[in-house]
């Protein structure tokens, strides 16, 4: 067992603890409270100025998808030979050796979502892991934790460069709703008297079908949003809007819809043609407006290490501090289906932790101590 005391403790799903104490036990959290008790042998840490987080979560990334530096040979996020794949898996990917992981665990960040890119209209599974191990299997914690599909200017750009469909907006959505329609065929075969073959590809679309298996929808403009919302109504899919660059311009449509969102990467350029309205006034109108959100990094696009700093950056465009915590813990867990075991520092969640030498949303703030699983995997050297 480990105790930490004497630390300001932030649980993110009440209210902060000037003095608190978090009593960890089999990697979980037992009790967060003041004047903690443990028994005799309890490692004691004496958290006496230093902040308490739950790890931060970075909902959508590619971590260990395109390994640093490596260019063409690290580079294993997009399949871009068929434009439906959803049964690739982001797990047989994953380098979880690659230095990114070893710099966003220090940062704090402690759970990466994290999965294929956009080339394809479906482009396969992403993984929720943590940041520390050397073999990607002892990392899970949810796979596969949700499709990724995409809309928009990236599977039409790859695709038309190849002469082939989708090469317009059209055709992405077409392709999009027939690969659901198919399932559904295969689904219908499954319970009659001629099954179909095995297809490792209608498997994961009707998981995704019968609402066992969120999507994660790649829409920056405002109208592929759209087009995301009315696919997803169609065939009544569990899903988020990732990146949603515009959708602070349509913040009624999504908290009518009840959208979850996902924004980001905010703090990069303008690098194609649907970024030219990118604003990081975004995350305040969104939360003026009461749609809830994560921020995302996009990793490699912004560096995992770097998520509680455009956290830092929303709130110096004018969002409050808290809501801006929660985008990177708990809403970002809630928001991705994984706030059943991290997000938060409460009872029975895993022992996730970063201690901090100040307020994390200070760029010059550092992590002191982090833990995940309860176990220390890094303390920052004197």
């Amino acid at each position: 067992m480990i105790l930490i005391k004497n630390a300001k403790v932030l649980p993110m799903s009440g209210p902060d603890i000037e003095c608190g104490d978090i009593l960890i036990d089999n990697g979980k959290i037992a009790q967060v409270g003041i004047g903690l008790k443990a028994p005799q042998g309890t490692e004691v840490i004496d958290a006496k100025g230093l902040w308490a987080l739950p790890g931060f979560v970075d909902a959508h990334c590619h971590l260990g998808m395109w390994e640093d530096g490596m260019g063409f040979e690290g580079a294993d996020g997009n399949e871009a030979t068929d434009p439906v794949t959803p049964h690739l898996r982001a797990i047989d990917a994953i380098n979880p050796v690659d230095a990114c992981f070893r710099e966003a665990r220090e940062a704090g960040v402690t759970t990466a979502c994290t999965g294929p890119g956009s080339a394809n209209v479906i482009g396969g599974q992403f993984a929720a892991v943590k940041t520390c191990g050397t073999r990607i299997d002892d990392m899970i914690l949810r796979e596969p934790l949700a499709l990724k599909a995409a809309l928009g200017e990236n599977p039409k750009r790859v695709y038309n460069d190849q002469k082939k469909a989708p090469s317009t907006r059209m055709a992405t959505a077409a392709i999009f709703r027939e690969a659901m329609v198919s399932a559904q065929e295969y689904k219908k075969k499954m319970g009659g008297k001629h099954a179909p073959d095995r297809s490792l590809k209608m498997e994961i679309l009707v998981d995704v079908l019968e609402g066992r298996l969120p999507v994660k929808i790649h829409a920056h403009r405002a109208d592929d949003i759209i087009t995301a919302i009315r696919i997803a109504k169609e065939f009544g899919l569990n899903y988020s809007v990732e990146h949603c660059t515009e959708g602070y311009m349509i913040t009624d449509i999504l908290k009518r819809e009840n959208v979850k969102v996902i924004i980001g990467p905010l703090f990069s350029e303008r690098s194609k043609i649907e970024l030219k309205n990118l604003t990081y006034d975004s995350p305040r109108i969104l939360a003026e407006a009461g749609v809830k959100f994560a921020l995302m990094t996009d990793h490699p696009v912004i560096p995992l290490q770097y998520l509680p700093v455009t956290a830092a950056l929303a709130v110096r465009e004018g969002l409050d501090e808290r809501t801006a915590l929660k985008a990177i813990t708990i809403n970002a867990a809630e928001i991705a289906g994984i706030a059943d075991r991290v997000g938060s520092l409460e009872a029975g969640k895993d022992a996730d932790i970063a201690l901090f030498d100040g307020n994390p949303l200070d760029f010059r703030v550092k992590a002191q101590r982090v833990f995940i699983n309860g176990v220390e995997v890094f303390k920052r050297k004197i």
